[in-house]
């Protein structure tokens, strides 16, 4: 990856859509482009890998319609019926995979965040202590790249959760988006202070740039917080993802912190990770206490949901990190292309 010039993360503007992966991906691109309904058939989504390329990418570009949109695409397609029913047929293959593969999975609240609130004593398995332990400036750059699908629209995703809670759920969520969002300073958003990790990383930090560059195993941690905010019947497996990403990011933000600083990344690319260390602890117990905590109180048969939510993030969290450990492994790019 080259270095480009400087640039706003909003500077160009909605991002094209990708290049087409597979017949579900091309018949979405096709559609967004030139109209009209998307030329697949049940049989292609029946038949398509819940985990590959083809799907996920339909998924994500039918998902970032609810987001910025596209250049050039009909801000209306966002609820035109068609798309919305192979999103819906893609959702099903997808949900079903995730609650087959996570079915030994814990059940409560309890069991599913107990672990992931003790420091493992092994770490090997952890891409947070490789990228702090042995991680090079490159390794440390695509990572970035990869992560960038979210980042640069940082808890978007979970905000649509706000309106489906109540009382003290409702506004402990609130005020954890507050936060996330810069708590009304524009320059503390964390989707700029991660644009500024890119730019000192000398990547791009243009809003969805590096999408054609992002393998699978990556599009569906980012499609998981769409599908599971776009459905008010997922508010609990949201509110489970969300207490998953929260419990865990302090300590694995600390380790790439001292990545960025090990490896000279710049003082803004440590200083996203090192915000979140402090931030993430707080909004830990918040979210752990008054969101699930307030929720249950109210929605008790909703535990389950909560701790799916959990386990589908830890799921896709270790493909993730097995798909980018296999690719530095035998030293080749974790990116597509």
């Amino acid at each position: 990856m080259t270095a480009p010039a400087r640039t706003t993360p909003d500077a160009a503007g909605p991002p094209e859509p990708a290049a087409a992966r597979g017949p579900l991906s091309r018949a979405v691109v096709d559609s967004l482009r030139g109209g009209g309904a998307p030329a697949h058939t049940t049989a292609a989504v029946l038949r398509a890998d819940p985990w590959g390329e083809d799907l996920h990418l339909s998924l994500y570009l039918l998902y970032e319609l609810h987001y910025r949109g596209f250049a050039g695409v009909d801000d209306t397609l966002e609820w035109d019926p068609d798309l919305l029913r192979l999103r819906r047929a893609l959702e099903d293959r997808f949900l079903h995979a995730l609650r087959t593969s996570t079915a030994g999975a814990p059940r409560t609240v309890a069991e599913a965040f107990g672990p992931l609130l003790v420091e493992p004593v092994d770490l090997s398995g952890s891409l947070s202590h490789y990228l702090e332990t042995e991680g090079e400036l490159w390794q440390l750059r695509e990572y970035a790249a990869l992560r960038s699908l979210y980042h640069l629209k940082e808890a978007d995703p979970h905000a649509w959760v706000i309106p489906r809670l109540s009382g003290r759920a409702k506004a402990a969520m609130v005020a954890i988006e507050y936060d996330e969002f810069g708590a009304g300073r524009p320059e503390r958003i964390h989707a700029r202070l991660f644009a500024d990790l890119m730019e000192d990383l000398g990547l791009d930090s243009t809003y969805g740039h590096y999408l054609d560059r992002a393998p699978a195993a990556l599009l569906a941690t980012v499609n998981l917080m769409s599908l599971l905010g776009l459905h008010r019947a997922l508010r609990g497996a949201l509110v489970g993802h969300f207490a998953c990403v929260e419990v865990t990011s302090s300590p694995g933000s600390r380790r790439l912190a001292k990545a960025m600083r090990r490896c000279g990344a710049g003082p803004a690319a440590e200083h996203f990770y090192a915000e979140h260390v402090e931030a993430d602890a707080v909004h830990e117990q918040v979210v752990r206490h008054e969101v699930i905590g307030g929720l249950l109180a109210e929605e008790p048969d909703l535990e389950a949901d909560v701790a799916f939510g959990c386990a589908a993030t830890l799921l896709l969290e270790d493909r993730l990190a097995a798909h980018i450990r296999v690719a530095w492994d035998q030293g080749r790019s974790a990116l597509r292309g």
